[in-house]
């Protein structure tokens, strides 16, 4: 059966002959509910259990025939209707969205002991001793979306960006057969959907046919031409693609009263949303592992390109104790396959320094293929990596995509290498700068410690204003590389310092380009608390991390006056992390760039107070070791009951709750006077 958008591009239309002055009977309204039922359900047969029941002729006439009553009567379209999946008008730009619940990544594993060590530290963290049961999924390489559907019908939907926030692709959405525009099933709430959108390999295959009968560049790999059909402002050019979809999880399956990732996925199914039938649930570890040699052995006779298998731990009641970290799940991991691996020359090395002084080395290889896309650069790690491959100019080296992502060096072939090969150094000096280069305890990178490096300020400002930062439009890298190279900005303040007439006299600029890009900073002028701390690009801070930091701080001088201890109490944050920001509050440059942006007129607007709670006006320090909970569980039911964790005894401190062994913090709060409580007082406490 032809795709709805297919049908509509490429098939010429004969509709039957209707009288459009004819007013609607009621005969004519059921027909119309007739029409949208039955095309609803042949599309479900087709995209999602595949197996259709009519021919693709006798669905094009039910299309037609709808088309033309809707045409006739356009105050009689609906949000759900077939035919909204053609697409509507080309988008000036997609608007961006705020996910409700975090869409967060995954970490990944690349062997079976790796796989044994998540579950190890899952099982820990829950001092579980049974075994806990998983759920297997195959991993698409595609673009991770977000459905969300209001009343049963599809009212929005996003890309993941980054993991924050999206872009709205909801026109483009809509015009992928597998996606429903109504849920088969009553949802009389928000249902939000999360899943993969790609391309198989048939169609990623005609996709380029079509791209080179046109004249054009045909597309690296499907994971490429599906993120990039995703993207067209033009919602027809999508429609013409023949993307795909799988759901794999409910952003809030709790709602639903699920109890497991297995019940979701069939609570999915449910509702008409495609789900890969290879996901399975695993009783154990033992399981995960069978499952994963299994989906090894049938990758390659799979009609879609998969990367590894997703694991998640299927109780959902576990999968919340467990929680997340800054970045990702503590109950998901991704198992990925064996990297794709070529050889190829080391012909040069660069020495590149990032917006922290870490100074990393690119290896520049001869081109080569290597899955699906052409490699001429991998990552070299840092001095002790060199040292241990033992790598000089010249060699035969051994690439891989680890993951099937970043290109690495796996191993010179020694017996290939040519004798005035030379090793590789690193350098002593920064090569942006000229100041010294040193290691810090436990580190293994070389850094520059001059905060006035003209590359790290370079890439400061970089982060500043891209997605990661505050999404400052028009300002992407080669543009803060003009602007800094023409001396209009060596700071992040600088930026809002910029005039229209500065940017319009530079090469490629004009008023209008100029003046969108003023607008975009001045809209950049008042960031929250998060987004703020984010941008900055204080080291070991990320987005996540800076979205708990605005959830626990009213504003940037509450933030700034916080302790190290203070900060490592908040769920997520730990050392290295609380010890980067404390110093970066406590240097003259950090001190300094903030008033320079404060001159410049930047505001902070202050993160909301929580308020309400069984513990909103409690400070809780805990001490001894519990039994029913782990230690950040505890401090995380503190927090959802509107109080306050401290890792010490102070002043602010108005309650302890003492497991066994506590020691010296005990004694120090009796002699205070705080009130002691046990760990069962505490979790009557708490309601649990």
């Amino acid at each position: 059966m032809l795709l709805f958008a297919a049908a509509l591009l490429f098939h010429p239309l004969t509709l039957p002959a209707m009288n459009s002055e004819k007013p609607f009977t009621e005969r004519q309204a059921e027909r119309l509910a007739e029409l949208r039922s039955l095309l609803h359900e042949h599309a479900y047969r087709y995209h999602v259990l595949d197996a259709p029941t009519i021919a693709d002729g006798e669905y094009d006439a039910l299309f037609q025939e709808l088309l033309v009553i809707e045409g006739q009567h356009p105050d009689w379209v609906t949000a759900d209707s077939p035919s909204q999946r053609v697409g509507g008008a080309p988008l000036p730009e997609f608007r961006q969205v705020t996910h409700r619940l975090p869409m967060l990544s995954l970490d990944n594993v690349f062997s079976e002991g790796e796989l044994r060590d998540f579950a190890g530290r899952a099982a820990k963290f829950l001092q579980y001793d049974g075994e806990i049961a998983y759920v297997a999924e195959p991993k698409l390489d595609g673009l991770a979306v977000e459905l969300v559907y209001i009343d049963g019908v599809l009212a929005s939907g996003a890309t993941r960006g980054d993991g924050l926030v999206g872009e709205d692709i909801t026109a483009q959405l809509k015009t992928i057969g597998d996606i429903p525009l109504r849920l088969r099933q009553p949802v009389a709430e928000r249902l939000e959907a999360r899943g993969e959108v790609f391309l198989d390999q048939e169609g990623f295959k005609r996709l380029n046919q079509q791209q080179q009968a046109a004249g054009k560049e045909p597309f690296a790999n499907p994971r490429n031409a599906a993120a990039g059909s995703l993207r067209q402002l033009d919602p027809s050019v999508t429609a013409s693609r023949p993307l795909r979809f799988f759901a794999y999880a409910l952003a809030d399956p709790g709602q639903f009263d699920l109890a497991s990732q297995n019940a979701a996925l069939s609570f999915l199914q449910q509702c008409g949303l495609p789900v890969n039938p290879l996901s399975r649930p695993c009783a154990g570890i033992d399981a995960v592992v069978a499952a994963f040699h299994d989906l090894t052995a049938k990758r390659d006779a799979l009609p879609y390109e998969i990367d590894g298998m997703v694991v998640k731990v299927d109780d959902l009641a576990l999968q919340k104790r467990l929680g997340d970290k800054s970045r990702s799940p503590r109950w998901s991991v991704a198992w990925k396959f064996p990297a794709s691996q070529a050889t190829t020359i080391l012909a040069g090395v660069e020495f590149q320094v990032g917006r922290t002084g870490a100074v990393t080395p690119v290896a520049m290889l001869e081109p080569v293929a290597l899955g699906g896309v052409v490699v001429s650069r991998a990552t070299l790690h840092n001095e002790d990596e060199i040292r241990r491959k033992d790598l000089r100019l010249g060699d035969t080296v051994l690439v891989q995509r680890a993951g099937d992502v970043i290109p690495e060096i796996v191993k010179v072939i020694t017996e290939n290498r040519p004798a005035e090969a030379e090793p590789l150094r690193m350098p002593l000096r920064c090569p942006s700068c000229g100041a010294g280069l040193a290691r810090e305890p436990g580190e293994a990178v070389l850094r520059c410690a001059n905060p006035l490096c003209p590359a790290q300020r370079l890439r400061e400002l970089a982060h500043f204003t891209s997605k990661a930062g505050l999404d400052i439009e028009g300002l992407g890298k080669k543009s803060i590389e003009q602007l800094s190279a023409a001396g209009l900005i060596s700071g992040i303040a600088d930026l809002y310092r910029l005039q229209p007439e500065q940017l319009a006299a530079l090469d490629g600029w004009g008023e209008k380009s100029a003046a969108n890009v003023i607008a975009a900073i001045d809209a950049a002028r008042e960031p929250t608390l998060g987004r703020f701390i984010a941008a900055i690009g204080i080291r070991h801070i990320g987005e996540i991390t800076a979205a708990a930091l605005e959830s626990h701080f009213a504003g940037l001088e509450q933030l700034a006056a916080a302790t190290k201890d203070d900060l490592m109490a908040i769920d997520g944050i730990g050392a290295e992390a609380a010890g980067s920001l404390s110093d970066f509050f406590a240097r003259e440059d950090g001190r300094a760039l903030l008033a320079d942006l404060r001159a410049a007129g930047v505001a902070i607007r202050p993160a909301p107070v929580k308020k309400g709670g069984a513990l909103a006006s409690m400070t809780v320090v805990f001490t001894g070791s519990l039994s029913q909970l782990n230690r950040d569980e505890a401090k995380k039911l503190v927090k959802e009951q509107g109080g306050q964790v401290a890792s010490t005894i102070n002043q602010k401190v108005t309650h302890v709750v003492a497991g066994d062994k506590a020691g010296g913090k005990l004694k120090q709060a009796r002699e205070q006077g705080k009130i002691i409580l046990s760990e069962e007082e505490f979790l009557r406490l708490v309601g649990r």
